[in-house]
């Protein structure tokens, strides 16, 4: 009991810690705040499951709870938010943490009889809380190797494999109690040191986070044919990280190759292509070039055809969704999202602009020679 106590104690005061150290250091980040609502949860966790914690529940015992009862969402969301730079918390978000929490809590505080349905919904929140974890586990794996992020890919995912194992440990502990007392205070003293290393695991990698930027770096206006040259030539006032030969290399293969263009292009393959391993090339993009992601790169160079082709007027009549999948996107639906966050207009919108402007060059023109005639 006191190896037990002693364990959950240190890793509640841990969280409360890297929680106020996550929000003073990073409190503008989604995926500090985030982190923090997750440690916050994992301190109320360590505090109420204790096997001594008062039952029945009091007031601020269910308080607790409630904050412990949400803490699957909260560590989906955050993983979500760290792995996905175009996340956007929503609404339903919340009315999901809501959901489950205030089952947890109305289940606790006997305002739904025990055991039916008491018992059924409180097994129903477990399952969905083993579900979540194990969404995050296969929503970070399917986004691993767009992930141009070095210590983002490795710090981060030790983190997320950990508190995935140790939320589906505990839940399946939950669904299926042990009957025997020495088991029952064994698995508590387990949980209570699994909590204490993922505490301290996160803790390592906020540390390693604060200072890391959360924006990409500015790009070069060159446009999708602009000057090779040109760009290779800035590389030489980057940060030793960018090799001017590979960053030509690249630049023809997407400028004047257009390979953004390839069906099922990856990373792998473009390093292949280029004789480089994929840590450099991923450096190359992420530090040298500013790009977070992989998808996002390719994006830069799709929108900018797009963009030439929508304000083209001989191609006034082309379908949006034909641009769309000749610039190398596969549907209408992710080319529109890309675009509107690129340029704050929609592909239809943005033509429409165009195409007036177009048609103003003329009247200007023709205003401005107009002018100029004597009498």
């Amino acid at each position: 009991m006191s190896i037990d106590l002693g364990l959950r104690g240190a890793a509640a005061g841990l969280a409360l810690l890297i929680a106020a150290v996550g929000l003073r250091d990073l409190r503008d980040s989604t995926v500090a705040r985030l982190g923090a609502a997750v440690a916050i949860s994992a301190a109320a966790s360590a505090i109420c499951s204790a096997p001594n914690f008062p039952r029945p529940w009091q007031w601020w015992g269910l308080f607790l709870l409630a904050l412990a009862a949400g803490s699957s969402v909260l560590f989906w969301l955050w993983a979500r938010a760290a792995f996905d730079d175009d996340f956007v918390l929503r609404r339903w978000h919340g009315a999901l943490w809501v959901a489950m929490a205030g089952t947890e809590v109305l289940v606790a505080g006997g305002a739904i009889e025990w055991p039916m349905p008491g018992q059924a919904l409180d097994r129903a929140v477990q399952v969905a809380s083993l579900g979540l974890a194990l969404l995050a586990v296969a929503q970070t794996l399917a986004t691993w190797p767009a992930d141009m992020v070095e210590g983002r890919r490795r710090q981060r995912l030790v983190v997320l494999i950990g508190a995935s194992v140790y939320i589906a440990i505990v839940t399946l502990l939950n669904i299926f109690p042990s009957p025997l007392a020495s088991g029952a205070s064994i698995a508590s003293v387990g949980k209570a040191f699994g909590l204490c290393v993922l505490m301290g695991l996160y803790g390592w990698f906020l540390l390693r986070a604060v200072g890391m930027p959360e924006g990409p770096r500015p790009l070069p206006a060159t446009g999708i044919l602009g000057d090779i040259n040109a760009v290779a030539s800035d590389a030489e006032d980057k940060p030793p990280v960018v090799e001017p030969a590979l960053l030509r290399r690249l630049q023809q293969l997407m400028m004047v190759d257009r390979a953004y263009r390839r069906e099922g292009l990856t990373i792998g393959v473009l390093s292949a292509e280029l004789a480089v391993p994929e840590y450099r090339l991923r450096q190359l993009i992420n530090e040298g070039m500013g790009h977070r992601n992989f998808n996002a790169f390719l994006n830069r160079y799709r929108i900018e055809e797009a963009k030439a082709a929508l304000a083209d007027p001989g191609q006034k009549e082309v379908p949006v969704l034909t641009i769309a999948m000749d610039t190398g996107f596969q549907s209408i639906g992710p080319f529109n999202r890309a675009f509107k966050a690129a340029t704050d207009l929609t592909p239809t919108e943005f033509r429409h602009l165009a195409m007036a402007r177009n048609a103003l060059i003329p009247l200007n023109a023709g205003a401005s020679s107009a002018i100029g005639k004597p009498d």
